[in-house]
């Protein structure tokens, strides 16, 4: 059973985008490296043959996986969202209690999550953790090391 997938315009953009360059750059690619190691004698002895075949395995493999996240991608309509508690595209300011440290995130679907950029997956144990939680409310989430409790100070939505 394949399982949905929500993005954002941007997420979806890039999926696509891949996509279309694997289809239309790569895989031409392959082939060509295909035929250049065939060109190059015994092909039970030809080792960037071998590789070359490999390669594209590993290639095909990329596109069929991309196709199928593709085809079950649902596009998230931020004009339906509940802006006063805590869900996909949120962004939220949250203090951890322990050490009253304040820290910004951006909830996304799992795929766009770049911890780096602020942007958390909403299948992460805090992205779990925060969503349904409105401003003033304290939010219980266990992690490997423990129960952390973090604050949820704003919610809002670019």
């Amino acid at each position: 059973m394949s399982k949905v997938s929500y993005y954002t315009a941007e997420g979806l953009k890039k999926l696509r985008d891949e996509l279309d360059y694997l289809k239309s750059v790569m895989r031409p690619k392959a082939s060509q490296d295909i035929g250049e190691a065939r060109d190059k004698g015994d092909l039970s002895e030809n080792a960037e043959y071998d590789a070359a075949k490999e390669a594209q395995g590993m290639l095909e493999m990329r596109i069929a996986k991309l196709e199928e996240v593709h085809s079950n991608a649902r596009l998230i309509d931020e004009t339906h969202l509940d802006v006063t508690k805590v869900l996909v595209l949120s962004n939220v300011k949250i203090k951890n209690q322990a050490n009253g440290m304040e820290m910004k995130y951006t909830l996304v679907a799992e795929s766009e999550a770049d911890l780096k950029t602020g942007k958390i997956s909403v299948t992460s144990p805090i992205g779990r953790g925060l969503l349904g939680k409105k401003v003033g409310e304290v939010a219980e989430i266990t992690v490997p090391n423990g129960v952390l409790k973090f604050e949820i100070l704003e919610v809002s939505r670019d």
